[in-house]
């Protein structure tokens, strides 16, 4: 008897659940990407005008990827409190870092790579590619030796 079994009704995360850890792996990769473009589309406003405005292709990744690490947190929940941990500090680092931008596109200072922001995506990729690998390794395994 899963312990959570009552609180939430898990018969579609049987599905799903196994996939999850290839979803992580796939939104922070793509955050990485969007990271990139709402860089140069900052460095790009703040040329123009006085302030930034979010780049909503990185939010959504930021986002999703929050809450997809929540979600592994019901089917696996040491691996998921851990990676979710991580996915949570990378939506604080980038609201800090895009605050950061703002003043400096105020002040007409100098628009600085987002540097903590590019430290944490890191980590969350060797998490997400841990987990993604120890999945695939299982079904592989598994259907060898079935």
């Amino acid at each position: 008897m899963d312990p959570l079994q009552f609180l939430v009704p898990l018969d579609w995360l049987a599905v799903v659940g196994p996939a999850l850890p290839f979803a992580i792996l796939v939104l922070s990769l793509a955050n990485v990407a969007t990271r990139r473009r709402a860089h140069t589309k900052h460095v790009e406003q703040a040329a123009d005008g006085d302030s930034v405005d979010r780049y909503f292709p990185h939010v959504f990744t930021t986002i999703g990827l929050v809450l997809v690490s929540f979600l592994f947190t019901l089917v696996q929940p040491t691996g998921g409190a851990i990676i979710s941990m991580v996915a949570a500090t990378v939506l604080l680092t980038d609201a800090f870092e895009f605050e950061a931008r703002n003043v400096e596109a105020r002040n007409e200072l100098e628009i600085e790579r987002p540097k903590s922001s590019i430290a944490i995506v890191p980590i969350v990729i060797v998490f997400a590619l841990y987990y993604s690998l120890v999945a695939l390794d299982a079904t592989f395994w598994s259907g060898l030796f079935a």
